[in-house]
């Protein structure tokens, strides 16, 4: 179970950290990651000053769940697991179960809110206390949240016996690509669970998936093809939401290329694990969880897969899926081109 598990936050920035900042002749610069006023893209700070920022803020949110659980009554060694689980994006408990250590009401508002810290943008938290047009400019994460709340009320309205918090742990847990969970549900939601964790959370953050703001651009983007069909001069409006952000060509080839790339993976990693003796059910859900680096657990019922008994072929391509789903099949095609294709 534990290939299935998230990797690490920590080891991802520390390898990412060890390499910018001993590396005198790396001197590439972050572009798009912000808009200036004028609405184009700005050549923000040098990305050893981007990496160090990041570092801070993930270590004080780090600290800020920490205190959470500490104050809600979760005992310190717990607490601080539970932590870097979290913060990762990850799905190692120290205990057999969630129940075993969220046990209150406290505990599960807590654990919600460290789910959101995880999943939605870096900054969110910062620029909502100091950007005067937050709503403009967060429109990826409140993307995020209307859909947490509109499948956690669906969730909540087809399954007996579950209250609010608990359907909102279950879909939170599975968009966040964590795949924690607080109890057992019925294995006929199992898909409807599993399906969300295509989903992702912020481009910038530690979660998996292809990401909410990209499956944005691709349906906007194919409605805005339907209708230049049936009303060829009616104008479209391309805005990112509401914000002054509009979607160009770039952004939906991008989008498109990930939502490729990630099912052609997703089929390949599948008939490799059918020659596993593994049925197609369970080879595909597998393959799903590994490329969005879900664990397995009994939200998807794959938690009685044992991974020593799997074909070594398995376990290796469950560890390179499990990285290509991580840092993305565009991302690999892009160094590969780097290296080998220079000019």
């Amino acid at each position: 179970m534990a290939l299935i598990v998230s990797m690490d936050w920590r080891f991802i920035f520390s390898y990412f950290f060890i390499f910018v900042f001993t590396n005198n002749q790396f001197n590439f610069k972050l572009t798009k990651l912000v808009f200036s006023d004028d609405k184009s893209p700005n050549l923000e700070e040098n990305i050893r000053k981007i990496s160090l920022r990041i570092f801070i803020f993930y270590t004080l949110l780090t600290l800020l769940i920490f205190v959470l659980f500490t104050i809600s009554g979760i005992r310190l060694f717990n607490g601080l697991n539970l932590t870097t689980t979290l913060i990762s994006s990850g799905g190692f408990l120290p205990t057999n179960s969630l129940n075993q250590i969220i046990k209150t009401t406290t505990q599960e508002i807590f654990l919600i809110f460290s789910f959101l810290i995880s999943m939605l943008n870096i900054l969110f938290l910062y620029n909502l206390f100091s950007e005067k047009s937050f709503f403009k400019k967060q429109y990826e994460d409140l993307l995020i949240i209307i859909l947490i709340t509109f499948f956690s009320i669906l969730l909540l309205l087809f399954v007996k016996d579950l209250n609010i918090f608990h359907s909102t742990i279950y879909v939170i847990s599975s968009i966040s690509t964590s795949g924690i969970s607080i109890g057992k549900i019925d294995e006929n939601f199992s898909l409807y669970l599993l399906f969300l964790t295509i989903i992702g959370g912020s481009v910038i953050s530690t979660t998996s998936g292809i990401k909410a703001i990209r499956i944005y651009i691709l349906v906007k983007a194919s409605f805005a093809e339907i209708i230049k069909l049936v009303k060829p001069n009616n104008i479209f409006n391309t805005n990112i939401f509401y914000s002054d952000n509009k979607i160009n060509n770039e952004n939906i080839k991008l989008s498109f290329i990930v939502f490729i790339s990630f099912f052609v993976s997703l089929f390949i990693l599948s008939g490799v694990l059918l020659f596993d003796n593994i049925n197609f059910e369970s080879s595909f859900k597998l393959s799903l969880l590994t490329l969005t680096n879900t664990k397995a657990s009994n939200l998807y019922g794959l938690e009685t897969i044992d991974f020593s008994r799997l074909l070594t072929s398995s376990k290796i391509s469950l560890i390179i899926f499990m990285t290509i789903g991580r840092i993305e099949l565009i991302s690999i095609f892009l160094i590969f081109k780097k290296m080998f294709f220079k000019s």
